[in-house]
């Protein structure tokens, strides 16, 4: 299917690695040119030599999206580039284990700033260009709104704000025709997931644990596929779906989980 990418400037935050590299990836297959905007001007870098040696387009911003300042930077970065924005999509952000015994007000803040003030800002800057593209906005969340984990009170927190700040948008911003969804992620492999189960006393152990309990498959979910589903919401494909939040997850989420044994 074309996905009428052609062409089209999309930012990615957070885009150099794990979900966010595979959405850069299948954002420049479909014929887009996507923008990293990442802490590291080496990592991004990486990214966008990768998919010059393929022959796609691509563009990196350096922004340290904690700082609120940098949220502005990095879209007058891509204004003056390219004079236009087709699309959002929000992804940069980490679980940072700031719980409610073991936090405190300084790091629950902090970890709002990692992972949901920047999703406002950056929507906040990019909007007068969106609405003269009439572009779309995708905004990767997690599970942990939906089912807690545990010791992370201010990542849940600020993926609760992701999905309120989904609908929200897409109420607000229905008379420029501008469309507002999000992908919900559970359990996705990717580098930096890797590293946490390496950090465990039975890390393969632990993993197979996990995967027994996705329904489908007893498997992770693949960055890959978290990024299908991002950019076709971010195409006119998905032209009358606003509001939606959107798991891709094997049924992790919803399904019985005893389902996974049966």
């Amino acid at each position: 299917m074309d996905l009428k990418l052609q062409n089209k400037v999309v930012i990615v935050t957070g885009g150099a690695k794990g979900i966010g590299e595979g959405i850069v990836q299948v954002l420049a297959a479909e014929g887009a040119i996507p923008v990293i905007v990442g802490r590291n001007a080496a990592d991004n870098q990486k990214v966008v030599d990768d998919l010059a040696a393929k022959g796609f387009s691509s563009f990196q911003v350096v922004a340290e999206l904690t700082e609120p300042s940098q949220s502005e930077a990095a879209v007058a970065a891509v204004m003056e580039k390219f004079g236009r924005i087709d699309g959002l999509i929000n992804n940069a952000g980490v679980n940072d284990g700031v719980g409610l015994e073991s936090g405190d007000y300084e790091r629950f803040i902090a970890s709002l700033h990692k992972n949901v003030v920047h999703y406002y800002l950056m929507v906040h800057h990019a909007l007068p260009a969106l609405k003269a593209s009439k572009g779309a906005i995708v905004n990767i969340s997690s599970k942990t709104a939906d089912t807690g984990q545990g010791g992370t009170s201010a990542y849940a927190a600020a993926n609760g704000g992701r999905n309120a700040l989904t609908r929200e948008w897409a109420v607000e911003l229905l008379k420029y025709g501008i469309r507002v969804n999000s992908v919900i992620v559970a359990e996705c492999w990717t580098p930096l997931y890797e590293k946490w189960i390496e950090t465990l006393a039975n890390p393969q152990e632990k993993l197979a644990s996990i995967t027994a309990h996705i329904p489908l498959e007893n498997r992770m979910t693949t960055a890959e596929e978290i990024a299908n589903m991002a950019v076709f919401l971010l195409s006119e494909r998905s032209s009358h779906t606003t509001g939606q939040l959107i798991y891709v997850d094997g049924g992790y989420v919803h399904l019985d989980r005893a389902l996974a044994n049966s």
